[in-house]
């Protein structure tokens, strides 16, 4: 009977505390997810300090639960992943240190993993037979970028934001018109009993050329109809205007995306991140891809958000390669890919 090498994986990258095994790079036995959305609720946002605190407390529980989950002990894991970053220089340090332990006290490779190919990888577990040369949109709260697979090992990013992430362009409209944090989902959820068209909010960058975005203008854009509303003394119907932006939001991300398509000539499409599960956006590209023709392929919700299953299935393929970090691998809050 053929083995497949086994991996324990370790995220602590933002505000998920997480732990997962798994085998031949696509088969989750166990994926254990720590949120902490209801402490940093109170706060409108994630905490730095909080969430570095809470990963330590949550770290052992969450790691020992993904190896009960899996039915195997340390003896039976062939090595330890973990995410070094980008993300908060606290949160990445938790989680390096257990795995880095773990890895020392066990004799098992230590294999540091970037989070967005984590993300990126994601997709290989939604769809075992979806690999390389492909295009994918990576969207977070920290993260829009549209980058271009080439194999397992490479990456090029065409595009990605001049300044806010799309998630974090979500946050602060969310937040802006009174529906707390997180605002991803409460943005949805709005936005479903909206008119996307009762305000026209602009497309930032849709009609300049290559592949950047730009979302703090829209941004702005929301406060300054607020605002004006607020003046003249007229109501603001907080579902129209999260419809009307999420709209917007949309439009630029599936163009965007669809123009490097079409200008690189691939046939297939990926998305990926935190707000890859937005209904909205998830409907549109896939809507774009089917009339142009290309293959289309985004996570499962469960892996959109961060998760550490994505990081064992990013460290698989570094593992097959003969590939592993040292002891002394630093967390890079600031990691480029």
């Amino acid at each position: 009977m053929e083995r497949y090498e086994t991996i324990l994986a370790i995220e602590s990258s933002c505000d998920e505390t997480a732990a997962a095994v798994i085998r031949g790079g696509r088969e989750v036995l166990s994926n254990v997810i720590s949120s902490q959305v209801p402490i940093h609720k109170i706060y409108g946002g994630v905490v730095p300090e909080i969430a570095s605190r809470k990963h330590i407390e949550a770290a052992d529980g969450v790691i020992l639960q993904a190896l009960e989950d899996a039915g195997l002990t340390m003896e039976e894991i062939d090595a330890v992943a973990v995410t070094y970053g980008p993300g908060l220089v606290g949160a990445l340090l938790v989680g390096l240190s257990e795995a880095k332990g773990l890895a020392y006290a066990a004799h098992k490779p230590l294999l540091g993993v970037h989070h967005l190919k984590g993300h990126i990888a994601a997709n290989y577990i939604t769809n075992k037979e979806w690999e390389p040369p492909f295009l994918c949109l990576v969207v977070s709260g920290g993260h829009t970028h549209i980058i271009m697979v080439d194999d397992y090992a490479n990456y090029r990013i065409l595009g990605k934001t001049r300044d806010d992430a799309a998630g974090e362009a979500f946050d602060k409209v969310a937040r802006a018109i009174g529906l707390g944090y997180p605002g991803g989902p409460k943005i949805q959820k709005a936005a479903e009993q909206g008119d996307s068209e009762a305000i026209h909010f602009p497309r930032p960058c849709l009609e300049e050329e290559g592949y950047n975005f730009s979302f703090s203008g829209l941004k702005s854009a929301v406060l300054n109809y607020l605002n004006q509303q607020q003046m003249m003394g007229l109501p603001v119907n907080q579902s129209d205007v999260a419809a009307s932006f999420q709209a917007a939001v949309v439009e630029v991300l599936t163009a965007k995306v669809m123009q490097a398509a079409r200008d690189y000539k691939v046939k297939r499409v990926a998305m990926a991140g935190g707000v890859s599960a937005n209904k909205a956006l998830r409907e549109s590209l896939e809507k774009a891809c089917r009339e142009a023709g290309m293959d289309f392929c985004r996570p499962e919700i469960i892996l959109c958000t961060d998760n550490a299953a994505m990081i064992g299935c990013a460290a698989y393929y570094e593992y097959e390669k003969g590939q592993s970090s040292p002891l002394d691998l630093n967390a890079y809050p600031n990691l480029t890919l």
